[in-house]
């Protein structure tokens, strides 16, 4: 069979990183084809030189047997290729029909747009691929998964053969996984052919045709999922055995930290997403808050942190009260804070690394002097941390907009786990990572645990709650519906709860 996509000896280089070195990877008609790695591994550098946003140093391109010459995204396009980026390139304020045909305008006579004709064709796409949404609907008003339809619209409109998904899961639920993959099925069952970008092995392992993985800029192995495991993927992405458990001794709690009693927050719509929330996190334990998205996790995580007014109850952090406090505040009294968004509420991804790793203490010794910034042990500390938490950069002075999500993640957790804390709130603390980072994360915060530090875990991985956590807290629909020992607990009854059904109903299914 002839590839519709074959790269020769793709290789390109920035100042001090090689990103790829000589890769050759094909591509078959109507399959899903894995490129699994770490974080800074060459994965999406590779994809941008295909879709014509880098241009390689070395190597050559080839689409359905002909040599393909790829200077910009216009030429990929043209070529019949589409790429979805990690970080959607939508324009909120826009319909979908808007965000759809911009760019690519219909036209009728005298030049005004054919807003109705890209509509029905929209609405076309949409039948034949399962791609349900709204052609009207405002994109910043819609979910991420159907944000996400909405990029993959654009590619078929475009008339696009070849799709690439660059790390296409990393902000979605599981429930919008399963619509996902469900969608590249139907992609590939009506002759599409589909490079995914990924680092999670479960999912490579259930939908991929074939596995190419890579490994600071090289491809190390080539598979398929009936011949590889979780194991041995994780083995081969980084160069040595990964334990893929956690490992933690039972917890010893001690104190009461943070004390939460019938909170109650409203969303940007003012409506009531935290509905009379009342929990404890003492000093050397995990409470993990396990749920779907959009049942209140976000929002509390806001107030917990002074991003978000309650509009009742109280918060207390050891002595103090906190409701209402700001972020400063709530910092100074020793929390941490490991964002769910981190381009938005984690990093300023224009300034550099070394800055954004004192972002919450620049202005205290021995970061400054008085108003003057001491540059020279900022960047001291920022060498120190970036080979303490391995993060993948040629430099300190690189600015955070222009690393790998996972690498973002890192800094992130270097800066919040650098200086003395009594709490955590680390809320989806490993989205993004791969199994390496992932693996280290854990041992972190298990260390951290152990330290006597009071950890408030919030995740929509449910393997991640119950293997970090040592309680676990359901919430849904804005309530905590249940607290269980994690020891205690199985996965099918946290399900169940994370689902609606009551306590009393879940024991009753479980005994059935």
């Amino acid at each position: 069979m002839e590839p519709v996509l074959e790269l020769r000896g793709i290789t390109k280089s920035f100042p001090g990183v090689l990103a790829n070195d000589h890769i050759d990877l094909t591509l078959n008609k109507g399959e899903i084809h894995a490129l699994l790695g770490e974080n800074g591994a060459g994965k999406s550098t590779l994809m941008n030189i295909l879709y014509g946003l880098y241009e390689p140093d070395e190597g050559e391109v080839f689409v359905k047997g002909k040599k393909l010459e790829v200077d910009s995204p216009s030429d990929a396009i043209a070529a019949g290729i589409g790429m979805v980026h990690q970080h959607f390139m939508l324009v909120p304020v826009f319909t979908v029909t808007e965000n759809v045909m911009l760019g690519h305008e219909d036209t009728v006579a005298g030049g005004f747009l054919d807003r109705r004709a890209t509509e029905e064709k929209i609405r076309q796409i949409s039948k034949q691929y399962g791609l349900e949404v709204d052609p009207n609907a405002l994109v910043g008003d819609l979910p991420v998964g159907v944000q996400q339809r909405v990029e993959i619209i654009k590619l078929l409109y475009r008339e696009a053969d070849i799709l690439i998904l660059d790390e296409p899961t990393a902000v979605l639920t599981p429930q919008e996984v399963d619509e996902l993959f469900s969608i590249m099925k139907s992609l590939v069952e009506k002759g599409k052919s589909i490079i995914f970008i990924t680092h999670k092995l479960r999912e490579v392992l259930e939908f991929a045709d074939r596995i190419t993985v890579i490994r600071l800029g090289k491809v190390v192995g080539a598979t398929s999922p009936a011949e590889a495991d979780q194991r041995s993927l994780a083995s081969m992405m980084v160069g040595r055995d990964v334990d893929l458990h956690v490992k933690k001794e039972p917890a010893k709690p001690g104190e009461v930290v943070l004390q939460v009693n019938d909170l109650k927050v409203l969303d940007d719509r003012d409506q009531m997403t935290v509905n009379g929330v009342t929990f404890d996190v003492r000093a050397g334990e995990i409470l993990g808050v396990a749920g779907v998205q959009g049942n209140g996790q976000t929002e509390l995580v806001e107030v917990l942190t002074g991003l978000r007014d309650s509009v009742e109850g109280k918060i207390t952090l050891l002595d103090h009260d906190i409701t209402g406090a700001s972020p400063r505040e709530i910092t100074e009294l020793g929390t941490a804070h490991i964002p769910e968004d981190r381009q938005r509420d984690g990093l300023v991804l224009s300034y550099p690394i070394a800055d954004n790793l004192v972002l919450n203490t620049y202005y205290r010794a021995p970061f400054s002097k008085g108003v003057v910034l001491q540059e020279k042990v900022i960047a001291e500390q920022a060498h120190e941390l970036i080979e303490d938490f391995d993060v993948r950069t040629p430099s300190a002075f690189t600015t955070a907009g222009s690393l790998s999500g996972g690498n973002q993640q890192k800094v992130i957790v270097a800066r919040e786990f650098s200086r003395p804390i009594k709490l955590l709130i680390a809320s989806q603390p490993t989205r993004g990572l791969d199994v390496g980072s992932i693996e280290y994360i854990h041992g972190q915060v298990v260390r951290k645990r152990d330290d006597g530090t009071a950890v408030l875990l919030v995740s929509t991985e449910l393997d991640e709650v119950m293997e970090l956590s040592d309680r676990i807290a359901v919430m849904y629909r804005g309530k905590i519906v249940a607290v269980l020992p994690a020891a205690e607990t199985t996965k099918e009854q946290i399900g169940l709860l994370m689902a609606g059904v009551t306590s009393e109903e879940t024991q009753e299914q479980i005994e059935a």
